[in-house]
């Protein structure tokens, strides 16, 4: 990937934080155990990303940001939270 891949990357890191953000301040209270699980599993995906990313894996480094969004979004689509404008401001959305 380019440095249009790297770009898009850490926007996507820096919209996956504002989301989880998002999440835990409407819901925290509420979050069933596997919800808990899976938000765990996104955050680790997230660190993936970072990590892939400062070695230059930018390739992993997108699947892996990619993966911890759609685990956060399926939190965020049972509790009612999803919102397409959350989605929005990204390169490329």
């Amino acid at each position: 990937m380019n440095e249009s891949g790297v770009r898009r990357t850490k926007n996507d890191i820096v919209m996956f934080e504002k989301n989880l953000r998002k999440l835990l301040s409407a819901s925290s209270s509420e979050l069933k155990a596997e919800q808990k699980t899976i938000i765990e599993l996104a955050t680790r995906y997230c660190e993936d990303a970072r990590f892939y990313l400062e070695r230059g894996d930018v390739l992993t480094a997108f699947g892996c940001i990619n993966y911890a969004h759609g685990l956060l979004d399926a939190v965020r689509i049972e509790m009612k939270l999803w919102d397409v404008e959350d989605e929005e401001g990204g390169e490329g959305s």
